[in-house]
């Protein structure tokens, strides 16, 4: 797969598919974040330790030892333009801190782009591993079996009684953050997100958005994490977030439900309005374009709309994204010009969608 194909198709392979529960849960992940003992973390090194970090943990993929969980190609960060490496963060390929690191960073890339290796973000060495769906547990496998070949061939800096050990403190431990990415439209437009997020909150989760720490949950997708990493097992956190998702995924079901028993002509008038206006408006910013793609994600997962597949909203979700837009129309825009693109682009995505015959 090529570096152009990374940064031109909006949806990875693994979006494309099916997953246990994705009528609430969009995407399980899984990050490992390791370091190498004798070099400083990537926050105190010089640029030729960082080289150095880099061409050690790169040639684990260029040498085949990672083929067995699929084909993967090695981006260098500082072969790539500021546009591009902002689409690979649009897409969860690589976080907002590597891409700011064009220095000595780089992502090793599965096929399917299901597994994402970072060098030298926050930490030497952070393993991504996304699945479509309610499938944390299988995330897990995956991210453990590359981590156990990364260890087979480096020597990780690790204390007995601390575990392993990362630049920030918060990670100390297992390094693991496990996290499941949630649309809650029920619990929101029935008030009860509030007290679902604080009881979250309240056994050892957090509660962010779409990008992780420090991101605003929009369109009422929010991804629930640990905030534990010392002190528990793997298989102990795990299944607490498991545990916990299974709850949040009854009550989102159960909020619906009730929607469409005590108030479906307005429920039904909210997702038709938002349909109209994505397939209508001339102008769209993209907190609006994310509201009203999570009232259609709502209707289709509710069978209030046909003709219109969760996956396509999936990929306008990341094709109105500001990168992603002046990557598909190859122009640098203002503000005011990606909101005109933005409603361009869903028109003709839904229009090409429900070819031409509406909801």
């Amino acid at each position: 797969m090529s570096k152009r194909s990374y940064v031109e198709e909006a949806l990875s392979d693994w979006m494309k598919g099916n997953g246990p529960d994705t009528d609430v849960v969009i995407s399980s992940r899984i990050r490992i974040a390791r370091n190498l003992s004798g070099h400083p973390f990537p926050m105190l090194a010089t640029s030729q330790q960082a080289q150095d970090v880099m061409k050690q943990l790169t040639a684990v993929a260029e040498t085949g030892r990672l083929d067995s969980c699929g084909p993967f190609e090695t981006l260098e960060l500082s072969q790539l333009s500021e546009l591009e490496r902002r689409v690979l963060v649009e897409k969860h390929l690589i976080s907002p801190s590597l891409a700011n690191e064009s220095r000595c960073g780089a992502v090793m890339l599965s096929e399917n782009e299901s597994v994402s290796i970072m060098v030298n973000e926050e930490d030497h060495l952070r393993i991504q591993c996304l699945y479509p769906g309610f499938q944390i547990k299988e995330a897990w496998t995956l991210a453990s079996r590359i981590d156990d070949i990364f260890e087979e061939v480096t020597d990780y800096a690790f204390d007995e009684r601390r575990g392993y050990l990362t630049s920030c403190p918060t990670n100390v431990g297992t390094g693991i953050r496990s996290s499941v990415m949630m649309h809650l439209p029920g619990l929101v437009l029935t008030q009860q997100i509030n007290r679902i997020l604080s009881a979250i909150q309240q056994v050892g989760l957090a509660v962010r958005g779409i990008y992780g720490e420090g991101s605003e949950a929009i369109g009422n997708l929010f991804q629930i994490s640990n905030q534990i990493t010392l002190g528990q097992s793997e298989g102990e956190i795990i299944e607490n977030l498991h545990s916990v998702a299974r709850q949040i995924i009854e009550h989102e079901r159960a909020a619906r439900q009730r929607l469409l028993d005590e108030s479906r002509v307005r429920l039904e008038d909210r997702v038709l309005r938002s349909y109209g206006t994505l397939s209508h408006a001339m102008i769209m910013d993209s907190k609006e374009a994310a509201q009203r793609l999570s009232d259609v994600r709502l209707g289709i997962d509710l069978g209030l709309i046909g003709d219109v597949s969760p996956q396509a909203m999936n990929e306008m979700m990341v094709l109105t994204q500001p990168g992603f837009l002046q990557q598909v129309f190859r122009e640098k825009m203002t503000p005011e010009q990606r909101d005109i693109r933005r409603a361009e682009l869903i028109r003709k995505q839904l229009y090409s969608e429900t070819d031409h015959g509406g909801v």
